[in-house]
């Protein structure tokens, strides 16, 4: 896909079809990269690459447009920047402290908080089926969120709600992907009003410089080292597969995916680019599944399918 707005006759799910295939590949590829990298350094790489492929694209063929930003349009930008980056870094966090199937589907409940966002900012009423659907989706989260807690023997449901569940760490993987979604509610909200005006390049080469900006800088007041890790053996570099797995998030998930949304929002209701993302967690799990030899227990998958069941009912209400 070329960084440019692609014919109105292109068909928009195909574009987001091809996003989604893109993004599902984004847990694994971090999975890899943490046996080295910390997580802010991840995404802080996957950030900063992607803005870097941009910058000549970018600056060659929009450098007019690029140049007459200012004012709340650039305002926007930032913002929808900031929110992007502490998605990421709540988000990719998450992933070192809960399996890959809960992360994602709870950082996939951003529709629901899109909707409860929009009466604010975006002047649109909450339906009934937004509520429904908002209901499904909290109950959802708090099944994967007692699932590590939780076990089905001999036809029996039994959970352990004591000290151990609050200082578990699955639930504090769980609580940093359910915030990554709230941060990625506000990028898209943000998106939804700064994006129909601006080319593609443009949109997303803002966005993301301004959302690696502030990945660099919080990574680097953490202390974190950008090119290798302390070890048993003493100080060591990146390996190459490591390294490939950086890019391969900048040219992936990041380019790829996040870019076809974000096309998307120019042509489409956000409610049908939320519908398109629930393709992530399903694409993200069996791949899990298969790499990583991650099996998600009958209570993770209850949880999720409830949570996926509401967001759709969500992203499907019609505004009352």
């Amino acid at each position: 896909m070329k960084f440019t707005d692609i014919s109105h006759s292109t068909p928009a799910y195909l574009v987001l079809g091809v996003g989604i295939l893109a993004v599902s590949s984004a847990s694994i590829l971090i999975r890899i990269s943490q046996q080295e990298a910390t997580s802010l350094v991840i995404a802080a790489y996957r950030l900063t690459i992607a803005s870097l492929v941009l910058l000549p694209i970018t600056v060659s063929r929009n450098g007019i447009e690029l140049r007459s930003l200012k004012g709340k349009q650039l305002a926007r930008l930032i913002a929808a920047g900031g929110f992007l980056a502490l998605h990421f870094a709540t988000w990719i966090t998450s992933l070192e402290w809960t399996t890959v199937a809960s992360s994602v589907v709870l950082v996939s409940t951003t529709p629901l908080w899109v909707a409860l966002a929009s009466p604010i900012f975006l002047k649109e009423k909450i339906s009934r089926g937004v509520w429904l659907g908002l209901g499904l989706s909290l109950l959802g989260s708090l099944v994967v969120g007692l699932s590590s807690n939780c076990s089905i023997e001999a036809g029996r449901l039994t959970c352990d709600l004591g000290v151990h569940f609050w200082s578990g760490r699955s639930l504090l993987g769980n609580t940093l992907a359910l915030i990554g979604g709230m941060c990625a509610a506000g990028y898209l909200v943000i998106g939804r009003q700064a994006r129909p005006s601006l080319s593609l390049p443009v949109y997303i080469f803002c966005v993301y410089g301004a959302a690696a900006l502030g990945l660099l800088a919080i990574a680097l007041v953490s202390g974190a080292n950008f090119i290798g890790f302390n070890s048993g053996n003493g100080f060591q570099f990146f390996s190459l597969p490591v390294w490939l797995c950086l890019i391969g998030l900048a040219l992936g998930p990041q380019l790829l995916g996040h870019s076809a949304y974000n096309w998307a929002l120019r042509y489409l209701p956000a409610a049908s680019v939320s519908v398109a993302l629930l393709g992530e967690p399903i694409g993200t799990t069996i791949l899990a599944f298969f790499l990583l030899r991650e099996t998600p227990s009958w209570i993770e998958l209850a949880g999720g399918a409830l949570i996926l069941a509401g967001i759709f009912i969500t992203s499907r209400a019609s505004p009352e």
